[in-house]
């Protein structure tokens, strides 16, 4: 390599990398105001939008957020209620994403694109009917709507992991089919392991939307300690709104309680994650 050939790579180089500081800024702007906001005294939430740090500073706030709501008992709810939603769609499309990638039948593809299609259905569409199933099972009023419709898999999550394990050699399924594996240990032990990467994408992406979904609780749950961390942040909103004193600044600090949780799963289990999205995307 000659040395204009080299300057011009260490020239684009740089320039990425100030692009990529440049959107990495922005994309994190939105967060750290939100943090800085709620470390301001009630008077200065709104001022300086753009200093990077809480003048005059005053972290009261998220001392009076667990004195006004039960955070505890949300996170708690929410936590479960993720991870449930997340363990129950994770394991049940790829059982129906392992019967897509495996057997052939007649009709196996016009039934794959109708699954495929349920995703152009708005989620309006469905929503009273939903609704009127889990009335009629005595289920309303509890968690258990919030979690218990991903039972039945995902058209989205289904799609990705079929598209895993068809990248999974045949020989593989049918060596241990002669060595008298059923079909269910073609699935426990075979497709499950090797599928992994693609497990972590389907259980992150379900919890992130479980995490944030204020739909679900804003229609199913009525008593506050049955309250998500979104639910439960909407009630504090509607709250301060109806004594006619907005303190926005717990409400900013019961929104850094909400995401901060969130962030730090995905931290914890990054190189997973990346991993689990380069596998899929060579796949």
């Amino acid at each position: 390599m000659t040395a204009p050939e080299r300057s011009r790579g260490g020239a684009g180089r740089v320039f990425f990398l100030i692009m990529l500081a440049a959107a990495s800024t922005i994309f994190l702007y939105p967060f750290v105001w939100l943090v800085v906001a709620s470390l301001k005294p009630r008077a200065y939430t709104f001022a300086d939008p753009f200093v990077p740090w809480p003048d005059p500073f005053a972290p009261e706030s998220y001392v009076a957020v667990w004195q006004a709501a039960p955070m505890l008992a949300w996170l708690v709810n929410t936590l479960v209620v993720g991870l449930a939603a997340a363990a129950s769609v994770t394991l049940s499309s790829a059982f129906v994403a392992f019967g897509f990638a495996y057997f052939r039948f007649p009709g196996r593809n016009l039934i794959f694109a109708s699954v495929l299609g349920t995703m152009m259905l708005p989620a309006a569409v469905t929503l009273v009917p939903t609704y009127l199933i889990w009335n009629a099972a005595g289920l309303t009023g509890t968690q258990v709507p919030l979690w218990a419709g991903n039972l039945f898999g995902s058209a989205f999550y289904i799609f990705l992991l079929r598209q895993f394990l068809l990248g999974v050699p045949r020989y593989v399924f049918e060596a241990a089919r002669v060595d008298g594996a059923s079909y269910l240990d073609l699935f426990w032990r075979i497709a499950l392991p090797l599928a992994r990467p693609a497990l972590i994408i389907a259980f992150v992406f379900e919890l992130k939307a479980s995490w944030f979904d204020l739909m679900k609780p804003l229609i199913y749950l009525q008593d506050p300690m049955l309250y998500t961390l979104p639910r439960g942040l909407k009630a504090i909103v509607d709250q301060f709104y109806q004594g006619g004193d907005p303190k926005w600044e717990i409400v900013l600090a019961a929104g850094v309680i909400t995401t901060l949780p969130l962030i730090l799963i995905f931290f914890l289990g990054q190189r997973y994650f990346v991993r689990g999205i380069a596998t899929t995307g060579h796949r």
